[in-house]
């Protein structure tokens, strides 16, 4: 599958609102960091659309079926197949992932030769571990993080995309290979005014908040697309209220594993990549009551999970103009365990390749969108 990657850098703040309701007087819009996928494929559909002057109003009722988007009820060729935090640097682009769930920063505090206390970052991962005790966990083995001293988690912290390959080939990152959120990103709270639509005018007393997150320079995100050739340049409207961002070809190598090695050992990590919509919760599509896991020709038994607490996903409907459906999904960073693995390489990439789904999980409007996409690591 050729794959078309394009960085996006916006030129304006953005509001990347969440699943909270806001615009009542009083109300208060988080903004959520990294956005959705689909803020992406909305966006880069919609520029496509405009570049080939399609009818809008005709495709939104299904009367155009677009070449490579298709129609709003049946997608077509159009996949988001990757999106990620990104930024430039010294011409090329590199990817930035949110920590995974298995793995844990902690400050540690020293005593330096002049008797002053310094603070180091350091970074631990969490283990699969048979524990002989009582458990309501449903999977062979718990993930523990093991460690002499108690330590305190602190958060903000990315990968940079070296550390990023050192995750997927079964090294713990360093705390050289971390990227602070303060250097990628602001936030800051801007005052909206509710307007009403027939008379353009504001509404009186309806004043609410929301968050704007303004992106350094030279931050923006990598957008990895199959099955359709997306702009090469000029602009998009991109989140809430439709901010300005540019959009251009992307110079990128992304990480792999080694896919041979985990072929021969007969263990990985899945990693997700995109928030997941699995059909039966936490657990990955095709999984049995017995922890057996068949997706495609990747069979195995899923040992163990580190899946942090559920999320909502919805989002606006530009096709019906109303809401969509409301939906949770589980975590992008959430990690499964799978041992007595079945599979070749070309298997595991392909997997990489088109995500988690399968015929009792499938949802073409939301593959197109690019959810429930993982990443196989050495385990």
């Amino acid at each position: 599958m050729s794959i078309e990657y394009r960085f996006i850098e916006p030129l304006d703040v953005l509001f990347l609102r969440g699943n909270q309701l806001f615009g009542d007087p009083g109300s208060y819009g988080e903004s959520i960091i990294p956005p959705r996928p689909s803020v992406a494929a909305g966006a880069l559909r919609s520029r496509m659309l405009a570049d080939d002057r399609t009818d809008l109003g005709a495709f939104s009722r299904n009367e155009i079926d677009h070449p490579t988007l298709g129609t709003p009820e049946h997608p077509g060729s159009f996949e988001l197949a990757g999106f990620y935090m990104a930024r430039r640097v010294e011409g090329r682009t590199e990817i930035l992932m949110p920590l995974p769930a298995d793995l844990v920063v902690e400050e540690e505090e020293s005593q330096g030769s002049d008797n002053r206390s310094r603070s180091s970052l350091r970074v631990g991962r969490l283990s699969p571990t048979a524990i002989d005790l009582p458990s309501s966990f449903q999977l062979p083995l718990l993930p523990v993080l093991a460690q002499e001293e108690r330590g305190k988690n602190k958060g903000g912290w990315w990968l940079s995309q070296e550390g990023w390959a050192s995750y997927l080939s079964g090294e713990v990152p360093t705390s050289g290979q971390l990227v602070n959120s303060s250097e990628l990103w602001v936030q800051e709270t801007r005052i909206g005014i509710g307007m009403r639509s027939d008379k353009r005018a504001a509404e009186k007393g309806n004043l609410f908040s929301s968050v704007a997150v303004s992106l350094k320079e030279a931050v923006g995100f990598l957008a990895a697309v199959a099955g359709a050739i997306p702009p090469t340049e000029g602009m998009l409207r991109f989140g809430g209220d439709g901010r300005a961002a540019g959009i251009e070809k992307a110079n990128v190598s992304l990480p792999e594993p080694d896919y041979e090695a985990i072929s021969r050992a007969g263990c990985c990590r899945l990693v997700l990549t995109s928030p997941g919509l699995f059909c039966e919760g936490w657990r990955l599509p095709g999984t049995g009551s017995d922890n057996r896991v068949s997706l495609g020709n990747v069979r195995g038994r899923m040992a163990c999970a580190c899946v942090p607490r559920f999320e909502t996903i919805s989002g606006w409907d530009l096709a019906k103009r109303e809401p969509k459906p409301a939906q949770r999904v589980v975590p992008s960073g959430s990690v499964y365990w799978l041992d007595e693995l079945e599979a070749a390489p070309g298997e595991l990439r392909k997997l990489a390749t088109s995500g988690l789904w399968d015929e009792s999980c499938k949802d073409d409007a939301r593959r197109a969108e690019g959810f429930n996409r993982v990443a196989v690591a050495a385990w």
